[in-house]
Protein backbone atom coordinates (compact mmCIF):
# COMPACT_ATOMS: atom_id res chain seq x y z
CA UNK A 1 0.00 0.00 0.00
CA UNK A 2 1.58 3.49 -1.08
CA UNK A 3 1.90 6.32 0.96
CA UNK A 4 -1.06 8.04 -0.66
CA UNK A 5 -3.56 4.94 -0.15
CA UNK A 6 -2.60 4.60 3.36
CA UNK A 7 -3.92 7.90 3.91
CA UNK A 8 -7.00 7.60 1.89
CA UNK A 9 -7.88 3.96 3.89
CA UNK A 10 -6.90 6.13 6.98
CA UNK A 11 -9.76 8.53 5.95
CA UNK A 12 -12.01 5.58 5.79
CA UNK A 13 -11.40 4.46 8.88
CA UNK A 14 -11.50 7.76 10.77
CA UNK A 15 -15.16 8.40 8.45
CA UNK A 16 -16.69 4.87 9.33
CA UNK A 17 -15.65 5.25 13.15
CA UNK A 18 -17.64 8.66 12.99
CA UNK A 19 -20.29 6.78 11.25
CA UNK A 20 -20.75 3.66 13.56
CA UNK A 21 -20.74 6.01 16.67
CA UNK A 22 -23.24 8.29 15.21
CA UNK A 23 -25.25 6.26 13.32
CA UNK A 24 -28.44 7.05 15.04
CA UNK A 25 -28.74 10.41 14.37
CA UNK A 26 -27.58 9.44 10.53
CA UNK A 27 -25.05 12.10 9.39
CA UNK A 28 -25.23 13.77 6.46
CA UNK A 29 -22.14 13.74 3.58
CA UNK A 30 -20.97 17.11 4.65
CA UNK A 31 -20.92 16.42 8.58
CA UNK A 32 -18.94 13.40 7.72
CA UNK A 33 -16.54 14.84 5.26
CA UNK A 34 -15.69 17.19 7.81
CA UNK A 35 -14.80 15.09 10.43
CA UNK A 36 -11.87 14.20 7.58
CA UNK A 37 -10.95 17.49 6.50
CA UNK A 38 -11.98 17.20 3.06
CA UNK A 39 -14.72 18.55 1.08
CA UNK A 40 -17.88 16.76 0.27
CA UNK A 41 -17.75 16.42 -3.04
CA UNK A 42 -14.07 14.63 -3.04
CA UNK A 43 -15.15 12.67 0.40
CA UNK A 44 -18.08 11.06 -1.96
CA UNK A 45 -15.88 10.02 -4.58
CA UNK A 46 -13.27 9.06 -2.67
CA UNK A 47 -15.66 6.64 -0.42
CA UNK A 48 -17.34 5.31 -3.06
CA UNK A 49 -14.46 4.34 -5.08
CA UNK A 50 -13.12 2.49 -1.98
CA UNK A 51 -16.04 1.18 -0.60
CA UNK A 52 -18.29 0.87 -4.41
CA UNK A 53 -21.22 2.62 -2.60
CA UNK A 54 -22.16 5.52 -1.57
CA UNK A 55 -21.43 6.58 1.99
CA UNK A 56 -25.14 6.96 2.76
CA UNK A 57 -25.68 2.99 1.68
CA UNK A 58 -22.28 2.32 3.45
CA UNK A 59 -24.42 3.92 6.52
CA UNK A 60 -27.09 1.31 6.42
CA UNK A 61 -24.83 -1.44 5.89
CA UNK A 62 -23.10 -0.94 9.15
CA UNK A 63 -25.69 0.35 11.24
CA UNK A 64 -26.37 -2.14 14.40
CA UNK A 65 -30.57 -1.80 13.36
CA UNK A 66 -29.39 -3.12 9.58
CA UNK A 67 -27.55 -6.18 11.31
CA UNK A 68 -30.67 -6.75 13.70
CA UNK A 69 -32.86 -7.00 10.36
CA UNK A 70 -30.56 -9.13 8.71
CA UNK A 71 -30.67 -11.75 12.10
CA UNK A 72 -34.27 -11.56 12.51
CA UNK A 73 -35.52 -11.99 9.00
CA UNK A 74 -32.96 -14.92 7.60
CA UNK A 75 -34.28 -14.09 4.39
CA UNK A 76 -32.74 -16.00 1.17
CA UNK A 77 -30.30 -14.59 -1.24
CA UNK A 78 -28.74 -15.50 -4.58
CA UNK A 79 -25.77 -16.42 -2.22
CA UNK A 80 -27.70 -18.38 -0.44
CA UNK A 81 -28.75 -20.32 -3.31
CA UNK A 82 -25.04 -20.52 -4.97
CA UNK A 83 -24.18 -21.61 -1.76
CA UNK A 84 -26.55 -24.85 -1.64
CA UNK A 85 -26.61 -25.80 -5.32
CA UNK A 86 -23.01 -25.41 -6.08
CA UNK A 87 -23.05 -23.35 -8.61
CA UNK A 88 -20.16 -21.50 -10.50
CA UNK A 89 -20.94 -18.48 -12.21
CA UNK A 90 -20.55 -14.57 -12.11
CA UNK A 91 -22.66 -14.45 -8.92
CA UNK A 92 -20.83 -17.22 -7.33
CA UNK A 93 -19.84 -17.22 -3.42
CA UNK A 94 -16.29 -16.57 -3.07
CA UNK A 95 -16.60 -19.36 0.03
CA UNK A 96 -17.43 -22.03 -1.98
CA UNK A 97 -13.98 -21.93 -3.05
CA UNK A 98 -11.64 -22.11 0.69
CA UNK A 99 -11.49 -25.59 1.13
CA UNK A 100 -9.52 -26.44 4.88
CA UNK A 101 -7.33 -28.88 5.19
CA UNK A 102 -6.10 -29.38 8.70
CA UNK A 103 -2.19 -29.95 9.59
CA UNK A 104 -1.35 -34.04 10.76
CA UNK A 105 -1.00 -34.37 14.41
CA UNK A 106 2.69 -34.40 14.14
CA UNK A 107 2.57 -31.52 12.33
CA UNK A 108 0.21 -29.83 14.88
CA UNK A 109 2.36 -31.15 17.64
CA UNK A 110 6.06 -29.79 16.60
CA UNK A 111 5.21 -26.68 15.49
CA UNK A 112 5.61 -27.13 12.18
CA UNK A 113 8.76 -28.86 11.96
CA UNK A 114 9.63 -29.67 8.61
CA UNK A 115 7.69 -27.44 6.82
CA UNK A 116 8.31 -24.54 4.23
CA UNK A 117 6.24 -21.60 4.41
CA UNK A 118 6.71 -18.74 2.17
CA UNK A 119 5.42 -15.52 2.85
CA UNK A 120 4.64 -11.86 1.28
CA UNK A 121 3.68 -8.86 2.45
CA UNK A 122 0.75 -7.36 0.45
CA UNK A 123 -2.17 -4.90 0.20
CA UNK A 124 -5.67 -4.98 0.70
CA UNK A 125 -8.90 -2.22 1.15
CA UNK A 126 -8.38 -2.70 4.63
CA UNK A 127 -5.17 -1.85 5.41
CA UNK A 128 -1.36 -3.94 4.74
CA UNK A 129 -1.66 -7.89 5.22
CA UNK A 130 0.41 -10.52 4.96
CA UNK A 131 -0.35 -13.91 3.54
CA UNK A 132 1.77 -16.82 4.19
CA UNK A 133 1.30 -20.66 2.68
CA UNK A 134 2.97 -24.20 3.05
CA UNK A 135 2.98 -26.63 -0.20
CA UNK A 136 -0.41 -27.26 0.56
CA UNK A 137 -2.32 -24.28 0.88
CA UNK A 138 -2.38 -21.02 2.98
CA UNK A 139 -1.60 -21.28 6.20
CA UNK A 140 -1.64 -17.58 7.24
CA UNK A 141 -3.02 -14.45 6.85
CA UNK A 142 -2.85 -11.08 9.01
CA UNK A 143 -3.85 -7.20 8.62
CA UNK A 144 -1.01 -5.13 10.62
CA UNK A 145 0.50 -2.15 9.60
CA UNK A 146 3.73 -3.29 10.70
CA UNK A 147 5.30 -6.17 8.70
CA UNK A 148 8.17 -6.53 11.31
CA UNK A 149 5.33 -7.46 13.70
CA UNK A 150 3.32 -9.06 11.48
CA UNK A 151 6.51 -11.47 10.46
CA UNK A 152 6.74 -12.29 14.33
CA UNK A 153 2.70 -13.42 14.29
CA UNK A 154 3.74 -16.00 11.71
CA UNK A 155 6.57 -17.45 13.12
CA UNK A 156 4.57 -17.44 16.73
CA UNK A 157 2.17 -19.95 15.13
CA UNK A 158 5.09 -22.20 13.72
CA UNK A 159 8.08 -21.67 15.88
CA UNK A 160 10.29 -24.41 14.63
CA UNK A 161 9.21 -23.93 10.81
CA UNK A 162 11.84 -22.78 7.55
CA UNK A 163 10.72 -19.10 6.62
CA UNK A 164 11.30 -17.57 2.86
CA UNK A 165 9.89 -14.54 1.99
CA UNK A 166 8.60 -14.71 -1.83
CA UNK A 167 5.68 -14.25 -3.87
CA UNK A 168 3.83 -17.71 -4.79
CA UNK A 169 0.87 -18.26 -6.77
CA UNK A 170 -0.83 -19.01 -4.14
CA UNK A 171 -0.44 -15.65 -2.02
CA UNK A 172 -1.59 -14.16 -5.41
CA UNK A 173 -4.79 -16.61 -5.66
CA UNK A 174 -5.41 -15.56 -2.18
CA UNK A 175 -5.00 -12.03 -2.16
CA UNK A 176 -7.41 -11.64 -5.34
CA UNK A 177 -10.32 -12.47 -2.82
CA UNK A 178 -10.17 -8.50 -2.74
CA UNK A 179 -11.00 -8.13 -6.38
CA UNK A 180 -14.78 -7.02 -7.05
CA UNK A 181 -15.07 -9.70 -9.48
CA UNK A 182 -15.13 -13.02 -8.33
CA UNK A 183 -15.62 -15.41 -11.03
CA UNK A 184 -12.46 -15.49 -11.86
CA UNK A 185 -11.00 -16.86 -9.14
CA UNK A 186 -9.76 -20.01 -8.77
CA UNK A 187 -10.20 -22.93 -5.11
CA UNK A 188 -8.37 -21.40 -2.33
CA UNK A 189 -6.71 -23.98 0.00
CA UNK A 190 -6.15 -23.60 3.20
CA UNK A 191 -3.75 -25.64 5.33
CA UNK A 192 -4.15 -24.88 8.97
CA UNK A 193 -2.79 -25.98 12.48
CA UNK A 194 -6.09 -25.96 14.71
CA UNK A 195 -7.88 -28.36 17.15
CA UNK A 196 -10.28 -30.47 15.85
CA UNK A 197 -13.36 -28.40 17.20
CA UNK A 198 -11.51 -25.05 15.88
CA UNK A 199 -11.21 -26.38 12.63
CA UNK A 200 -15.37 -27.35 12.85
CA UNK A 201 -15.94 -23.63 13.64
CA UNK A 202 -14.02 -22.29 11.26
CA UNK A 203 -15.87 -24.95 8.88
CA UNK A 204 -19.03 -23.53 9.15
CA UNK A 205 -17.76 -19.45 9.29
CA UNK A 206 -17.36 -20.78 5.21
CA UNK A 207 -20.96 -21.27 5.15
CA UNK A 208 -22.27 -17.51 6.32
CA UNK A 209 -23.10 -15.78 2.79
CA UNK A 210 -21.27 -12.47 2.03
CA UNK A 211 -23.23 -9.62 3.27
CA UNK A 212 -25.13 -11.61 5.71
CA UNK A 213 -24.27 -12.13 9.40
CA UNK A 214 -24.57 -14.38 12.19
CA UNK A 215 -24.26 -14.88 16.25
CA UNK A 216 -21.97 -17.09 18.46
CA UNK A 217 -24.93 -19.01 19.67
CA UNK A 218 -25.88 -19.64 15.72
CA UNK A 219 -22.30 -21.16 14.90
CA UNK A 220 -22.72 -23.10 18.45
CA UNK A 221 -25.86 -24.35 17.31
CA UNK A 222 -24.71 -25.18 14.11
CA UNK A 223 -21.82 -27.57 15.20
CA UNK A 224 -24.05 -29.37 17.44
CA UNK A 225 -23.08 -27.29 20.71
CA UNK A 226 -25.68 -25.07 21.62
CA UNK A 227 -24.32 -24.55 25.09
CA UNK A 228 -20.59 -23.94 23.82
CA UNK A 229 -20.96 -20.29 22.78
CA UNK A 230 -18.28 -19.11 24.51
CA UNK A 231 -15.79 -21.90 23.35
CA UNK A 232 -16.87 -20.70 19.73
CA UNK A 233 -15.84 -17.35 20.48
CA UNK A 234 -12.78 -18.63 21.68
CA UNK A 235 -12.13 -20.26 18.18
CA UNK A 236 -13.17 -17.76 16.11
CA UNK A 237 -10.63 -15.11 18.13
CA UNK A 238 -8.05 -17.93 17.20
CA UNK A 239 -8.79 -17.97 13.50
CA UNK A 240 -5.40 -17.99 11.75
CA UNK A 241 -6.42 -16.74 8.27
CA UNK A 242 -8.34 -12.65 8.28
CA UNK A 243 -11.05 -12.64 5.20
CA UNK A 244 -11.27 -15.74 3.84
CA UNK A 245 -12.47 -17.20 7.10
CA UNK A 246 -14.95 -14.80 7.57
CA UNK A 247 -14.69 -14.53 11.17
CA UNK A 248 -15.85 -10.62 10.58
CA UNK A 249 -19.78 -12.35 10.02
CA UNK A 250 -20.29 -13.13 13.12
CA UNK A 251 -21.60 -10.70 15.80
CA UNK A 252 -23.00 -10.78 19.03
CA UNK A 253 -27.18 -11.59 19.33
CA UNK A 254 -27.88 -7.95 20.21
CA UNK A 255 -27.04 -6.51 16.88
CA UNK A 256 -23.80 -5.17 18.03
CA UNK A 257 -20.58 -6.04 15.83
CA UNK A 258 -18.46 -6.70 18.81
CA UNK A 259 -14.88 -6.60 18.53
CA UNK A 260 -12.61 -8.04 16.20
CA UNK A 261 -8.65 -9.47 16.30
CA UNK A 262 -7.75 -7.09 14.11
CA UNK A 263 -9.91 -4.53 15.13
CA UNK A 264 -13.67 -3.16 15.86
CA UNK A 265 -13.19 -0.43 12.66
CA UNK A 266 -11.70 -2.50 9.95
CA UNK A 267 -14.69 -5.58 11.52
CA UNK A 268 -16.80 -2.50 10.19
CA UNK A 269 -15.30 -1.66 7.12
CA UNK A 270 -15.42 -5.18 5.79
CA UNK A 271 -18.69 -5.63 6.96
CA UNK A 272 -20.38 -2.69 5.47
CA UNK A 273 -17.78 -3.31 2.30
CA UNK A 274 -19.20 -6.99 1.74
CA UNK A 275 -22.83 -5.86 2.19
CA UNK A 276 -22.48 -3.49 -0.33
CA UNK A 277 -20.48 -5.64 -2.83
CA UNK A 278 -23.44 -7.95 -2.47
CA UNK A 279 -25.90 -5.79 -2.92
CA UNK A 280 -24.24 -4.50 -6.11
CA UNK A 281 -23.56 -8.15 -7.51
CA UNK A 282 -27.83 -9.00 -6.44
CA UNK A 283 -28.53 -5.73 -8.82
CA UNK A 284 -26.81 -6.71 -11.29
Amino acid sequence: MNIQEQINYNRIATAIDYIKSNFKDQPNLDEVAEKVHVSPFHFQRLFSEWAGTSPKKFLQYISVEHAKKMLTENRATVFDAAYETGLSGTSRLHDLFVNIEGMTPAEYKNGGKNLIINYHFGQSPFGNIIVASTHKGICYMAFNENGTQSLEGLKSKFPNASFCQELSSLHQNALSIFQNDWSQLQQIKLHLKGTGFQLKVWETLLKIPMGQLSTYGTIAGKIEKPNASRAVGTAIGSNPVAFLIPCHRVIQATGNFGGYRWGSTRKTAIIGWEGANAANIENI
